[in-house]
Formats: C-alpha cells, structure tokens, sequence
C-alpha cells in the first residue's frame, strides 16, 4: 500500500460556504486523516494523509468543493508521509 500526503491551498469563494465541514466529510468519504481550517487571507487550508488513491480523491475533490464555493485556484505540495494524525479535524486556531 503506497502512501501520501497532500498540502492544499484553495483560493476563491471557499469560507462561509460550509466548505470545512463539506471537507471533513468528504475525508471520511476518502478514508483520509488530517485537518482542514480558514486562513485570514479568506483561503482554506488541508492536510491529507492515506493510502495514495484515496489523497488523490481528496485533492481532486478540492478542486470543485460544495456546491456552494467558487474555486478559482488551488496549490498543492505533495509532502513526505508522517502518518501523525488519528482522524481528520476542522481546525479553528493553530
């Protein structure tokens, strides 16, 4: 079982549309753990650690959101596996 772990930036209309809870949601959807939170600049932010076909869903999931947001742009930084989360959050404050 290969493994993985995405960074995601989403840019556009993506707070005040439920677009954390969609998130967590769809993590557990995925079978992926990590987090998800709102940046001060009106970003989200994620983190998804799994098997690699299931990361890949998460990060492919992000680029359209709920039906409520308007991605307009997303970064993704592929990252080293660290396996350090037990489930998968919405986090408020760091």
């Amino acid at each position: 079982m290969k493994t993985a772990r995405a960074h995601v930036t989403i840019e556009g209309l993506v707070q005040g549309v439920f677009f954390r809870a969609h998130t967590r949601d769809a993590a557990a959807d995925f079978g992926v753990k990590g987090w998800v939170r709102n940046n001060p600049n009106g970003t989200v932010e994620a983190v998804f650690e799994g098997k690699e076909d299931a990361v890949k869903k998460a990060v492919e999931w992000c680029k359209k959101g709920p039906p409520e947001a308007r991605v307009e742009n997303m970064d993704v930084r592929w990252e080293g596996f660290k396996n350090e989360f037990s489930g998968f959050l919405i986090r408020y404050r760091d």
